[in-house]
């Protein structure tokens, strides 16, 4: 999956209208909230094909930091 498809999944997946880069904080997003986690760790599971725990996504700090996290 390529960084701005994935960018897009994630506007998608937080439902939200801020711009999304690979930098952007997750703190500062308003919508990264306790749905848009499991809802993350469903798409990485399901569509991703990897196994992430609650812990992997919780040290996630910026928006890279997840892509990296299902990324081959």
């Amino acid at each position: 999956m390529t960084e701005n498809a994935f960018i897009e999944k994630m506007v998608d997946l937080m439902d939200t209208e801020d711009e999304l880069t690979m930098d952007t904080k997750l703190m500062d997003i308003e919508e990264w909230d306790s749905l848009s986690f499991v809802s993350f760790i469903a798409f990485a599971n399901a569509q991703a094909g990897k196994k992430l725990t609650p812990d992997m996504v919780r040290s996630a700090k910026t928006v890279s930091d997840l892509y990296h996290l299902i990324e081959d």
